[in-house]
C-alpha cells in the first residue's frame, strides 16, 4: 500500500495525473488525457517542454526545434508551415502541440479526426505573449507550477535588462531594420507583428520598417526608405549570404546609415525570434549589440543545457 501511495505521489509531482484542461490559442478548452507521446511542431514549444521537465515525453519535433541539444536526437516531421498528417501520425502521438498559425490548417483537422489531442499554442511577439505561451504549454502537460517558475525567471531576466537600460548612456533611440535572409534569393523585410521586431522593441530599438506588417519581400526601395541605424539578422541568415560583405551587397543596404557603418547585430534564430523563456536574455544581448558595440556584433551561441 505504501508503495502504491509513493508511486501516486511521484506521478502527481511529475504532472502525470491526467486529464488536464487548457484553453488554447483558438479559445477552445481542450482536455488532455495523456502526455505519454508528445509531438512538438515549434522550436520554442519544444524548448518550453524540456524546460518544464517533460522532454522525455517528446517523441517528435519539427525542423525549427533544435534547442536544447537533446531535441536534435528526436525524429523530425517536417517544417511547422509545411506539415503533413501522415508523418506526425506515424509517431503515434497522444498530444500534438502546434503554433496557432502552423500550416496547412487541415493537418490539424486530420489529426483530430484520428483521435489525437491537439493544442494550438499562442504566439504573440510581446513579453505578455511569452508568458501566455509558457502558461498554455504548462497547463497542457500538467506542469502549472513549473510554468510559473519559468515566468518568474523570465521576469527576473527582464529586471536585469531594465537595469542595464537605466544605467546606459543612450544619446538617441536607434532605428533597427530586421532582415530575414536565407541566401540572396530569399530576403524579407520584417515589421510590425513579427517576433524579431517585437524583440527589438523590448530591447529599446525603434522599428525602422514603418508601414510594413509581418514580413514582406525585400526591395531596395523599402530598405532605403527605412534608413536604419542598425540592421538585425539571424546568425544563420547572415552566414547564408557570406557575412557582412554579402549583406552590404544586398539592394539598398549601402544607401543606409547601418550599411555604411557596417552596424549589424546577428543573433541565433530561435533565441531572437522565439519569444520564449529566454526572451529577456535575448533582448539583453540585442541591447548590448545595439548600444554598447560598434560595427558587426555576433551574439554568442546560447549554451546548450
Amino acid at each position: 500500500m505504501k508503495r502504491l501511495l509513493w508511486a501516486a505521489s511521484v506521478a502527481l509531482g511529475l504532472g502525470l495525473a491526467q486529464p488536464f484542461t487548457v484553453k488554447d490559442a483558438r479559445g477552445q478548452t481542450v482536455t488532455v488525457r495523456s502526455i505519454e507521446r508528445i509531438v512538438s511542431l515549434n522550436g520554442v514549444t519544444t524548448e518550453i517542454l524540456f524546460a518544464l521537465g517533460v522532454g522525455d515525453r517528446v517523441v517528435g519535433r519539427d525542423t525549427s526545434s533544435y534547442y536544447p541539444a537533446a531535441a536534435n536526437k528526436l525524429p523530425t516531421v517536417g517544417y511547422q508551415f509545411q506539415l503533413n498528417a501522415e508523418g506526425i501520425l506515424a509517431l503515434k502521438p497522444t498530444l500534438v502541440l502546434g503554433r496557432e498559425d502552423a500550416k496547412p490548417p487541415q493537418v490539424f483537422d486530420q489529426l483530430a479526426a484520428a483521435g489525437v489531442t491537439v493544442v494550438r499554442v499562442p504566439d504573440k511577439p510581446t513579453l505578455e505573449g511569452a508568458k501566455e505561451k509558457i502558461r498554455t504549454i504548462a497547463a497542457a502537460v500538467g506542469q502549472v507550477e513549473r510554468g510559473e517558475a519559468l515566468v518568474r525567471a523570465l521576469e527576473r531576466d527582464l529586471l536585469v535588462l531594465r537595469s542595464k537600460q537605466r544605467q546606459a548612456t543612450v544619446k538617441k533611440t536607434l532605428k533597427g531594420l530586421f532582415l530575414y535572409l536565407r541566401g540572396t534569393q530569399v530576403t524579407y523585410v520584417c515589421g510590425e507583428g513579427s517576433n524579431p521586431v517585437g524583440m527589438m522593441e523590448l530591447a529599446g530599438i525603434a522599428n525602422a520598417a514603418k508601414g510594413i506588417k509581418d514580413c514582406q519581400q525585400m526591395t531596395a526601395e523599402a530598405v532605403v526608405a527605412a534608413q536604419p541605424d542598425l540592421i538585425v539578422v539571424f546568425t544563420k541568415g547572415l552566414e547564408s549570404i557570406g557575412g557582412l560583405e554579402g549583406l552590404r551587397k544586398l539592394p539598398g543596404v549601402m544607401q543606409t546609415p547601418a550599411g555604411q557603418a557596417g552596424r549589424v547585430v546577428a543573433i541565433d534564430d530561435l533565441y531572437l525570434g522565439g519569444f520564449g523563456p529566454r526572451a529577456g536574455r535575448a533582448a539583453l544581448e540585442l541591447f548590448i549589440g545595439a548600444y554598447e558595440r560598434q560595427g558587426l556584433y555576433i551574439a554568442g551561441e546560447p549554451a546548450q543545457p
